[in-house]
């Protein structure tokens, strides 16, 4: 006992460090050196939003008994006040409570989705002959022969670049769009069990009723809506981190959506010393009026 008292007191003095827990030591082999790629679109004032609900309102916060906004030069911070329209805003995670209420709201989304692989599927040279082509089980098929089945647990998002045509006015109100067909939706959950599946547009096809929707939310599963940047993100091998607002009996989620590449992979930012603390931004943040932002 003594001579191994010794033996750790050297090690200590000696500098010898422990060995790495396990998710630290994934994390420093595998996530370290990767290079991330937000998915998400920026929520603001022009957010491409349905108009059944409406256009949402940004201002500065107020101090509640003057009313006067609070300031840098007179408080020391400032903060923003958001009047949203709705909870099925910008890049989403839509569950199913949207559509049922007898599945789970936004905050009962349990936290194993969280990290996820991730399966980019294009239909965009379809799109381009085809504005309203909706993902086939011939496409997943496709990308299944070039790369083995999807993986159980997944989460599929559908490429198609409408998202490129984000806040442009009207775009909402477009009848014809990018889909993904029952069938093909049918084909990943009864089949391959995945996660969910996630596509650009607000909508998940442009069908009258809505079919894969419908489908979706009223047999408990979710989606994600309103996603950006698929273009840079390679078909397969990348993971993804999943993260969400978590408003009590939420119908629909504010969601932040980032694809954790290979090191090598052409797009994205790697994490390092810029990290923290931040560094200065060129111009400081000013209230713009005339935008209705910061």
């Amino acid at each position: 006992m003594v001579r191994k008292l010794a033996l750790t007191l050297a090690l200590v003095s000696a500098g010898a460090s422990a060995p790495l827990p396990p998710l630290w030591k994934v994390y420093q082999e595998a996530f370290q050196g990767a290079r991330y790629v937000d998915l998400t679109h920026a929520v603001e004032p022009n957010s491409t939003v349905w108009k059944g609900f409406g256009p949402s309102q940004f201002g500065p916060a107020v101090e509640p008994e003057s009313g006067r906004a609070y300031s840098y030069a007179k408080d020391g911070f400032e903060a923003t006040r958001y009047q949203l329209s709705t909870d099925q805003l910008g890049t989403q995670l839509d569950p199913p409570a949207h559509w049922n209420p007898d599945y789970p709201a936004i905050d009962e989304i349990p936290a194993s989705y969280t990290l996820r692989p991730l399966v980019v599927i294009s239909i965009v040279e379809q799109v381009k002959t085809d504005p309203g082509y909706a993902l086939t089980v011939a496409d997943l098929q496709k990308w299944e022969k070039q790369y083995g089945p999807v993986p159980s647990g997944s989460v599929v998002m559908v490429r198609s670049d409408w998202s490129k045509r984000w806040g442009q006015p009207g775009l909402a109100a477009e009848a014809v769009f990018p889909g993904v067909s029952l069938a093909a939706l049918q084909y990943l959950h009864l089949q391959r069990n995945i996660l969910f599946h996630g596509h650009e547009p607000l909508d998940t096809d442009c069908t009258a009723t809505l079919e894969g929707e419908a489908w979706l939310l009223q047999n408990g599963y979710a989606q994600a809506e309103g996603v950006a940047h698929l273009d840079q993100v390679p078909e397969c091998g990348a993971l993804l981190a999943i993260g969400f607002a978590k408003f009590r009996g939420g119908t629909g989620g504010y969601a932040r959506y980032v694809a954790i590449c290979p090191p090598d992979w052409k797009f994205g930012v790697q994490s390092g010393p810029g990290d923290a603390p931040l560094k200065k931004c060129p111009q400081p943040l000013r209230w713009k009026e005339g935008l209705r932002q910061r």
